[in-house]
């Protein structure tokens, strides 16, 4: 995406923490772009960055296939920060050494600083960090002078003694390192002196301006699902292109209790904004008829969405784009495209998507994080009870039914769902939990209702705290709540007779089943 921004380039060798370095910066109101570590020199020259990140990574710098990153980053003249394996490359391009550890060092420790110099300015002597390594240093290169140590890094905070080059052996951007956003904070700021330019104004006018290039005179389908994403895409598409904008919600007969009515009265709420509704539900449905695997359910439901909409396409002239709310976590999740990483799962919009496609995608988000679009909704003046919604699978509710999916699951995991979140709001809990749903186990046990036995079904509660979906704290949620949320469940939705709640962090655990 381009911006008029001075922008800071992470180059990712594939570790897993990568995008929190990108939400960290896009936190500070400065833009930044993560690509792949074998960007061209001419990418990077076009790019012109004002500052350059080098991610961790799986790999060892000792491996024979390591990934390195172009030449030209050593030579661009702008600041450096390498993070962990980014700091193996630092050591490695000055000619310093590196040894293999016996034991990976992994977990929460205590760094000491010696020297804060401008990278560590505003931290105490000692801070908590995050290690996750199996390579340290073990020469500094000439030139180089140590900040901190920890007790199994000598070396864990280095910086050049006239290059604006600096090196972290533990990971600044995540939550486990106490002050890790005052360094990059620091960073980014004071040592690159970028400006923090990147605010929700600055992106809607952008990407007007983008829209409007991209799509000519040409009309574009939208495809509504009532969601935070596509709601905000829907109100900034509007305003760019007015009336050659086609929202349509289809329903995939997939879709939380009431959806399609709830979306028409948001919506009929905006002057001169024409909602189509299309019910879908019994293709979708028999599409997915007798089929378990999440990954495929996926693909159905996503090659299915293009061929509606291809079909609703062609009852209007002059219609050549397809919009979408696809965002970066999505991206990041589905494809391994920027670094050596592994693919977690595809998205409906992503990795679901056929190869061939008659309308091209316009993704005004593909970039942002979830908060981010939050706030450019509030810029454009969304209702907060739209924008505070919880997130919703593109696939919906046929991923939360963790076996086949038919109507009366689905009917069945709906008011188990709308129940959930009611509750959640008249607790006052809802907004205070970043994503909250319940989930239909493919588990029957056996319970007492009255004088009879029963054999019924199981549902699943999960609640996450997080802040951009990469990573999840299960949500404590009070005994008094549950155990309420759990009897209503019970006494008032036949066909279930159990009631569990999901305790599980985002990693190891992902925030959805399935």
């Amino acid at each position: 995406m381009k911006m008029k921004h001075g922008t800071v380039l992470i180059l990712d060798f594939g570790s897993q923490y990568t995008q929190l370095i990108a939400r960290a910066i896009r936190s500070l109101h400065v833009y930044c772009e993560i690509h792949p570590f074998d960007l061209s020199a001419a990418e990077i020259k076009k790019l012109s960055p004002q500052a350059v990140i080098l991610s961790g990574s799986p790999f060892s710098i000792k491996q024979s296939n390591a990934p390195r990153p172009n030449q030209i980053i050593w030579e661009l003249g702008v600041p450096i920060l390498g993070i962990c394996y980014g700091m193996q490359l630092v050591i490695d391009h000055y000619g310093g050494r590196t040894e293999h550890l016996n034991a990976r060092e992994y977990g929460f420790t205590g760094l000491t600083i010696s020297e804060k110099g401008r990278l560590l300015e505003g931290l105490q002597d000692r801070e908590q960090v995050w290690m996750s390594h199996g390579d340290s240093v073990s020469q500094l290169p000439a030139g180089f002078r140590v900040l901190a140590n920890t007790p199994g890094a000598p070396y864990a905070v280095i910086e050049h003694e006239s290059e604006a080059v600096f090196a972290l052996q533990f990971h600044p951007e995540v939550v486990h390192t106490t002050n890790g956003k005052t360094i990059l904070s620091n960073f980014i700021l004071k040592i690159a002196n970028c400006e923090q330019d990147w605010t929700p104004e600055s992106f809607i006018a952008e990407s007007i301006s983008r829209i409007r290039e991209q799509t000519g005179n040409q009309k574009v389908i939208l495809g509504l699902s009532g969601g935070v994403d596509s709601s905000v895409a829907a109100l900034l598409l509007y305003r760019a292109i007015g009336d050659r904008l086609i929202p349509i919600f289809v329903d995939n007969g997939c879709m939380r209790y009431m959806e399609a009515e709830r979306v028409r009265e948001v919506f009929s709420r905006i002057p001169g904004f024409e909602l189509r509704c299309v019910d879908a539900s019994d293709l979708f449905l028999s599409r997915l008829k007798g089929v378990k695997d999440p990954e495929s359910k996926r693909k159905i439901i996503g090659t299915t969405f293009i061929e509606v909409f291809e079909q609703e396409a062609e009852k209007y002239d002059n219609v050549g784009f397809l919009a979408q709310g696809t965002l970066y976590p999505d991206v990041i999740e589905s494809v391994s495209a920027n670094g050596p990483s592994v693919t977690i799962k595809s998205h409906h919009n992503v990795g679901g998507l056929p190869e061939k496609m008659n309308l091209e995608l316009v993704e005004p988000f593909r970039e942002l994080f979830k908060d981010e679009v939050r706030e450019v909704g509030r810029e454009l003046g969304l209702p907060q009870e739209l924008i505070q919604r919880h997130p919703f699978p593109g696939p919906g509710l046929a991923v939360r039914i963790l076996s086949a999916v038919d109507k009366e699951k689905v009917s069945l995991l709906q008011k188990i769902d709308e129940i959930y979140i009611n509750e959640l709001r008249n607790w006052g809990l809802y907004d205070k939990t970043w994503q909250a749903f319940a989930v239909l186990l493919p588990v029957q046990s056996v319970g007492v209702m009255g004088d009879e036995r029963t054999y019924e079904n199981v549902c699943a509660l999960r609640a996450v705290d997080s802040v951009d979906g990469m990573t999840a704290d299960w949500t404590e949620l009070p005994f008094a709540f549950l155990k309420k949320v759990s009897n209503r469940i019970i006494n008032e939705v036949k066909g279930v007779n159990r009631v569990v709640y999901d305790i599980s962090s985002k990693p190891p655990a992902t925030i959805e089943w399935e």
